[in-house]
């Protein structure tokens, strides 16, 4: 005969409703529970009937992940990152790419495929402030990034403003006095790029360096092409630099190409740092120094608020902003070696790894 749910129950020693939690992945359940009852199941060889189960509780064990476009490395090492939090969750997930336009954003959050998954994580670059109507859908919704910040849905975020001043202010801690910044987007008020480049006139009057407006380099999407050319434009205008801050990982590998071409010495003529520790960083030539935002957490963070929501837990909206760090590597001139013998050095960055509450489950953020 079939093993049942409530055979498990009497080896555990626990209730068929503790047995049905520790199945359907309740996250709020004692360790020493759980491990009772994945013995059992381990050891009666108990196997969940999925269809019955999705029928009787209307979930699909599936989630969707939205994100601007899986070429960026930033978003592929996210994905990944997401993927591996929800199979430990037993949950399968849905990758949805929109091009970071504004009628595919809108189409993952009222589209008939939301209905395919029991939750969305979402990170809009197209949608704005006056949009935040548009979340308030009733299905389960962690939003990513800064473009929405009062929307009805928890929120996993950067710690952008603080993270960029403290990339600033290390350069010129390192002896750099003319301090680029690539990746800036001219009248953006809500966004990444405004939030790293306000971080960015921070760090410079941290430093006591005066902001000149000849040392910013606007660039469009954050890609190598674009920091290359970025890059190209600056040094083309004749302005003096000697320390490089690109917005991304991906414009600083597209400098660091522009660079070398131009027979300048990294980081010897030039300093070069990037955002987002990305693999590629790593290996490099020279290994490029990058502000570390907390990639895995963001990933795990907004996997667990997922899954709380989809178990129909209440309780407050909340915004959480991970630890980010800066590591040193060569491109600063911080570490030898390659990628798999050098030494990089960590530099934690304060005002990360915060939680607050945005607003009550149900009522306007």
């Amino acid at each position: 005969m079939p093993v049942t749910m409530h055979d498990v129950a009497q080896r555990a020693g626990v209730s068929i409703k503790t047995v049905s939690n520790v199945v359907n992945g309740y996250p709020h359940i004692r360790p020493q529970t759980r491990e009772r009852v994945e013995e059992a199941i381990a050891h009666l060889g108990y196997r969940v009937n999925v269809s019955a189960r999705n029928l009787r509780t209307r979930r699909t064990d599936m989630i969707t992940l939205a994100v601007p476009e899986l070429s960026l490395p930033y978003f592929a090492q996210l994905a990944d990152a997401v993927i591996r939090a929800a199979e430990t969750r037993g949950l399968t997930v849905l990758i949805e790419q929109t091009g970071a336009g504004r009628e595919r954003e809108i189409e993952v959050l009222v589209g008939q495929r939301r209905q395919m998954t029991d939750g969305l994580i979402f990170s809009p670059l197209a949608l704005g402030p006056e949009d935040v109507g548009l979340l308030s859908a009733e299905r389960p919704l962690v939003v990513l990034g800064e473009r929405i910040f009062d929307a009805p849905a928890d929120h996993v975020t950067m710690n952008n403003v603080a993270a960029a001043r403290a990339a600033t202010a290390h350069l010129a801690g390192l002896g750099r006095r003319r301090i680029a910044v690539l990746g800036a987007h001219e009248g953006e008020r809500v966004g990444s790029a405004a939030l790293r480049t306000e971080g960015y006139r921070q760090g410079l009057a941290e430093a006591g360096l005066p902001f000149d407006p000849a040392l910013v380099g606007e660039a469009g999407l954050w890609h190598r092409s674009t920091g290359a050319d970025a890059m190209a434009r600056l040094l083309d205008s004749g302005v003096e630099i000697d320390a490089v801050f690109a917005l991304n990982d991906a414009m600083a590998l597209g400098a660091l190409h522009v660079l070398h071409a131009r027979q300048l010495d990294v980081p010897g003529d030039v300093a070069l740092m990037g955002f987002d520790d990305i693999d590629d960083v790593r290996y490099s030539v020279p290994t490029i120094t990058s502000v570390d935002p907390g990639r895995e957490q963001i990933a795990r963070t907004a996997v667990d608020l997922l899954v709380e929501r989809i178990a129909g837990e209440g309780g407050p909206y909340r915004r959480v902003i991970p630890d980010s760090r800066i590591v040193g590597r060569e491109s600063t001139g911080e570490s030898t070696g390659d990628a798999a013998g050098g030494r990089e050095v960590v530099v934690d960055v304060q005002a990360g790894g915060s939680e607050e509450i945005v607003a009550e489950a149900g009522a306007p953020a």
